[in-house]
C-alpha cells in the first residue's frame, strides 16, 4: 500500500489502510511462506540497518581511554556509531541471536515507554511493536551482538544519563537474511510495510521510516530489478522524510522511484515539495509542473506550485534590491 500525498505543511490524505500484522506476547513469528499481509511505505533509506549487526572486529572496538580503568576488550562500539557496548559479564559461545529469535532479556534503566520494560521480557527480533520505541532499534542491535549469558550496560553519544543495562539469559535459533528464500524475504518486507503503513497513520512518520528501510534493505538483496514493491516503498518512505524535515533524503529517495517510473505522480508532487525546502526553486517548478500536465486537478500540486512562484518573485525582486544597491 503506498502512503497518501504529503503537503509542504504535512498533511496527509485520506486512503484506506489494511489492518496491521499483530503478534500474541512471546509468540514466534511464522514462517512466511505464503505471505497474506503486506507492509511498508516507499523507500528505506531507510533504514537504514539490516538484520546482520551482530559483532565488531578488534576495528570496532573501545580503546582503553573509552572508559576509566577498562580494558579495550570491555568496550565494543556498534559499527555505524550509535551506541558503545560496555561488558559487563561475558557471555559464552560464538552464536548471537539473528531474525527471528526469541531472546529472554533482562532489562533495567530504560525510561518508561522507551524500551523493554523493566525486569524479565521476551523480545523477538525483527517481530512486534517494541522495535519501534525510541531505544527499539538500539536494543535490538545491541542483541544482535551478544552471545548468550552476556550483560552489558549501554552508552549513548551525548546521553547524559545513567547508562541502562541488558542481559540476554537465552535465545532460539534464527537465521541471517541471506537464509531466506526470495518468497520469505518479500513477506517480511510487506509485513514491516503493513507495520510502517499504521506507524505513519498513527503520526509517527519516524517509526514508519524505520519499517520501510528495514524492508528496504530486505528486497534490496533480491536480483535486479527487484520486486514492485521497491518502488512504493521508496515513495513512502520520502512521504515520512518530508514529514521529518529531511527534503535532501526525500529528493534521493525520489529519484529511486523515478529510475523505476518516471511518470510516478506522487513522487513527482514529494520532490518538488523537496527541491522547494532546499532552495532549488526551477527544480521544484519543474516537478510540479509535471504532476499537473498529468494530474490537472491535483489541488495539492497547484497550491505547491503558487507558494513555488511566489518565492521565486520574491527571490527576483530581493535580487533587483540588491543590484540597485550595488550600482545605485
Amino acid at each position: 500500500m503506498e502512503l497518501p500525498p504529503v503537503s509542504q505543511a504535512g498533511e496527509r490524505g485520506t486512503s484506506p489502510l489494511q489492518p496491521p500484522w499483530k503478534q500474541r506476547p512471546g509468540e514466534m513469528r511464522p514462517q512466511p511462506l505464503e505471505p497474506q499481509l503486506g507492509l511498508c511505505p516507499d523507500s528505506a533509506d531507510l533504514m537504514p540497518q539490516s538484520p546482520g549487526h551482530e559483532g565488531g572486529t578488534a576495528a570496532s572496538q573501545g580503546s582503553a581511554n573509552e572508559g576509566p580503568g577498562l580494558p579495550a576488550s570491555d568496550l565494543w562500539s556498534c559499527p555505524d556509531g550509535s551506541f558503545v557496548k560496555k561488558i559487563i559479564t561475558r557471555g559464552r559461545g560464538l552464536d548471537k541471536p539473528k531474525l527471528g529469535s526469541r531472546c529472554r532479556v533482562l532489562a533495567s534503566g530504560f525510561p518508561s515507554g522507551s524500551g523493554p520494560p523493566e525486569g524479565w521480557t521476551e523480545l523477538t527480533i525483527g517481530v512486534g511493536a517494541w522495535r519501534e520505541e525510541t531505544w527499539g532499534e538500539l536494543v535490538e542491535k545491541c542483541l544482535e551482538s551478544m552471545c548468550q549469558g552476556e550483560q552489558v550496560e549501554l552508552q549513548l553519544p551525548g546521553h547524559c544519563g545513567p547508562p541502562v543495562g541488558l542481559t540476554l539469559a537465552s535465545f532460539t535459533a534464527g537465521r541471517d537474511s541471506w537464509e531466506l528464500a526470495a518468497s520469505e524475504k518479500e513477506a517480511w518486507a510487506r509485513e514491516e510495510r503493513d507495520r510502517g503503513t499504521q506507524l505513519f497513520r498513527a503520526g509517527n512518520p519516524q517509526g514508519a521510516a524505520r519499517c520501510y528501510g528495514r524492508a528496504l534493505r530486505l528486497l534490496l538483496t533480491l536480483p535486479p530489478p527487484g520486486p514492485p514493491e521497491r518502488t512504493v516503498l521508496h515513495a513512502n518512505l520520502a512521504a515520512c522524510q518530508l514529514l521529518l524535515g529531511q527534503p535532501q533524503l526525500a529528493v534521493q529517495s525520489c529519484d529511486r522511484v523515478l529510475e523505476r517510473e518516471p511518470g510516478h505522480v506522487k513522487a513527482l508532487y514529494r520532490r518538488g515539495v523537496a527541491q522547494a525546502a532546499l532552495g532549488n526553486l526551477d527544480k521544484a517548478a519543474a516537478d510540479l509542473k509535471k504532476v499537473l500536465s498529468m494530474d490537472p486537478k491535483n489541488r495539492a500540486a497547484q497550491e505547491a506550485l503558487e507558494r513555488v512562484v511566489r518565492l521565486e518573485k520574491k527571490q527576483e525582486a530581493g535580487l533587483a534590491q540588491g543590484l540597485r544597491k550595488m550600482f545605485g
